[in-house]
């Protein structure tokens, strides 16, 4: 197999160990808000299901992550591995964020994703609670970006 110059390691099939991988890298993207620079670990045709949205092209997807982060202000994420196989990894996580009028709210959800031989994500489906939480309510306080390393993931937070 020869990879592109956009190939995005680890590759599939994934190994517990490559998988855990992928999710911190999908989530360090993620907590980076930089749309254009998260949407390139997307197929150009990737397929995603976003709640009751629709998208079906990278281009889509970095548009969709714009308007998120102009909507979900101060945004801190945290994904963990559930279960992988093959080309196949599901995850779930839990955000907190506030909108412009400084309501907060800690978003669960899970997703299941579908990678491409290259490592770039092809197809992806998220289903998303939203939980009104007080600012005093909130567990993460990193500085903005990514989660640091020392940083309890879901399962230690009891989330």
């Amino acid at each position: 197999m020869s990879l592109s110059a956009s190939a995005r390691p680890p590759l599939p099939p994934f190994t517990r160990t490559s998988a855990i991988e992928k999710v911190r890298l999908a989530e360090d993207g993620w907590n980076s808000r930089d749309a254009a620079r998260v949407a390139l670990a997307y197929t150009l045709d990737t397929s995603w299901r976003n709640r009751t949205e629709f998208v079906h092209s990278r281009a889509e997807a970095q548009a969709f992550l714009e308007r998120k982060w102009r909507k979900e202000l101060d945004y801190r994420l945290i994904k963990e591995l559930w279960a992988f196989e093959g080309n196949r990894i599901a995850v779930r996580y839990a955000y907190e964020w506030h909108d412009d009028a400084g309501n907060w709210f800690r978003s669960y959800g899970n997703e299941n994703w579908e990678f491409a031989e290259d490592g770039l994500m092809q197809r992806r489906f998220a289903c998303i609670n939203d939980m009104p939480i007080a600012e005093s309510d909130r567990k993460y306080h990193w500085p903005l970006g990514r989660r640091p390393d020392d940083h309890p993931g879901l399962t230690e937070m009891g989330l």
